[in-house]
């Protein structure tokens, strides 16, 4: 037996479906472990499929292609340098599994399952594949490696069985995408293993956007004794090797890379930035895409959403239009050009003014002397969405959609409007929420984004009222409790789920509350029918929390919960 073993963690960015691609990044992480002279690559969760996979792995293409690449890059182990241990989806005895795969002396030495499969929140793993039963230990240079994947780690059910069985350090492969507040959660369960076990625990999660997902990698070795030798950072890919010795009191992992990360003042609004920034690049990159395209009208939402497309993509890929009716200030036209100058971005102005006298006669003889209401402030809203459209189609961007979750929440969206698009980064970030990262943007800059060092949204985009500006003289308050008022109450009925009488409890109004529940309710269509975006919170809408568009519950619950 070895008294000493280095492991390298590597901190990848996989695609979903690119197996050719994915080993890849396998086999460059094991030849930098290798001139670092590691015994053992340690990489996230099914990251030769990528994850989530999710009906891919129905496919049996899919996992021949898997399966024969795992293969090949298994006789690669022959020829000498770091043995891997690597995610897979594997099929074994007309079964399919989560596993992970030791590739060592040149072939696929030992294999381990999943044994807990999430079926919660985004997770749905137990529709694909099977349960494995609880791991033993793998054996590798003479030392009992405990291995799990990431839900094993949350049950402390696996860890007392790796225990028992004589592990002496855990290793977890994690798929674990992010939540606000999670990278704390993970670092107290992993905390809670480690005192349970008496082992050391090293942690490789994945990096990079997954469609609605974000993985935020923050890898680390935490040692028996609760401190963290080792720490990768977030939102970036990452590899280190971590040494090992062997004592009386068992193994110790050397001190070693860790990375900087904010205060706890600025921790949750540095992270969602982050992760926007993230998501969007990797689903504009990933998708081949050449670039974006979205309304900039003056206000914050454009204006943040701007400011992350060219953190994320750079400002040669971000093409703005501003769409001015005979209702937008002279404050919102002056606004949209200083960004865009500030940004670096294309830009150009298409009124709507043509379009909605053509709009306005050509339904007039339907219309009639109807009053005008909020169906002429949809077409402007649907006009504009054509006109991003248009461009979309011309010159090949993707169009952004520039909504928040506060708006989503209650319906203050149009479809086919100013929901018309491919991606948006704020669909899970709340209105208040949106006014904080703003103010942080301009305030912080990180290495990887590729927008100004300093101010990327002008000051007056952030501390004028939030206005459509689809009527004359229009706030958003008019229609809407005050964002301060509506994002609280939102956050206890969608992440809290709270009852409506703890939340009147809380000091907010009964008649508030009853209307936000059932704009909230009644907007589930208009949800359903948006586009994918970057999942922030534990409920983001579409993958989270998923409702009954039909639904007969609402008057019913005011009753049972009201006054």
């Amino acid at each position: 037996m070895t008294s000493d073993l280095s492991i390298a963690l590597a901190q990848l960015n996989p695609t979903v479906g690119d197996v050719d691609g994915n080993i890849a990044l396998i086999r460059e992480a094991r030849d930098r472990a290798k001139q670092d002279g590691a015994d053992l690559v340690v990489t996230g969760e099914l990251l030769v499929s990528g994850y989530p996979p999710e009906d891919l792995v129905l496919k049996p293409a899919f996992l021949d292609r898997v399966e024969e690449k795992v293969n090949a890059l298994a006789t690669e182990t022959a020829e000498g340098g770091p043995a891997l241990l690597i995610g897979a989806p594997w099929r074994e005895d007309g079964k399919l599994y989560n596993a992970v795969l030791l590739l060592d002396q040149g072939k696929i030495a030992t294999i381990r399952f999943k044994h807990l499969l999430p079926t919660y929140g985004v997770f749905d793993e137990d529709r694909v594949f099977d349960r494995g039963p609880v791991p033993g230990p793998i054996a590798f240079k003479g030392i009992k490696l405990g291995v799990m994947i990431c839900e094993d780690m949350w049950n402390g059910d696996v860890t007392e069985c790796l225990d028992e069985s004589g592990a002496e350090i855990l290793i977890v492969l994690n798929g674990s995408p992010f939540e606000v507040d999670k990278t704390d959660q993970r670092l107290n369960l992993a905390v809670a293993r480690v005192s349970e076990s008496g082992l050391p625990l090293v942690y490789v999660n994945l990096v990079g956007g997954q469609d609605e997902l974000v993985f935020d990698g923050g890898s680390f070795v935490l040692g028996a004794d609760r401190q963290l030798p080792i720490q990768l950072p977030g939102f970036a890919k990452g590899q280190v090797t971590s040494n090992w010795s062997k004592s009386d009191q068992g193994w110790v992992c050397a001190p070693g890379e860790i990375a900087e990360t904010p205060d706890d003042n600025e921790k949750m609004l540095a992270s969602i930035y982050q992760a926007m920034v993230l998501g969007l690049r990797d689903y504009v990159n990933k998708n081949r895409f050449p670039g974006v395209i979205l309304g900039l009208s003056g206000g914050i939402d454009s204006g943040l959403s701007a400011a992350v497309a060219v953190d994320a993509i750079g400002a040669d890929k971000v093409h703005c239009v501003m769409m001015p009716s005979p209702y937008t200030s002279q404050d919102s036209l002056d606004d949209a050009a200083e960004q865009a100058e500030i940004l670096g971005i294309a830009y150009d102005t298409v009124p709507i003014i043509d379009a909605m006298k053509a709009f306005e006669g050509m339904l007039a003889p339907v219309f009639g002397d109807t009053e005008a209401d909020t169906t002429e402030e949809n077409i402007q809203a649907r006009a504009r969405g054509l006109i991003v459209m248009a461009i979309s189609n011309k010159l090949g961007f993707m169009p952004l959609t520039t909504g928040n979750k506060s708006e989503m929440s209650v319906g203050y969206a149009t479809l086919y409007g100013d929901m018309c698009g491919g991606y948006s980064v704020l669909k899970d970030v709340y209105k208040t929420t949106v006014f904080n990262v703003s103010h942080w943007r301009n305030e912080n800059f990180v290495e990887d984004f590729l927008g100004p060092q300093g101010r990327a949204i002008p000051e007056r985009v952030i501390t004028k009222k939030p206005s459509a500006e689809l009527k004359p003289d229009q706030f958003d308050e008019d229609s809407l409790p005050p964002y301060d008022v509506l994002d609280d109450i939102l956050m206890s009925l969608i992440e809290g789920e709270r009852a409506v009488r703890d939340i009147v409890a809380k000091g907010h109004d009964p008649a508030i509350v009853r209307r936000v529940w059932h704009m909230l309710d009644r907007a589930e269509y208009k949800r359903r029918q948006a586009p994918p975006g970057v999942k922030i919170s534990s409920r983001a809408f579409g993958r989270d929390r998923r409702y009954p568009i039909t639904n007969g519950f609402t008057n019913l619950m005011w009753e049972i919960e009201g006054e």
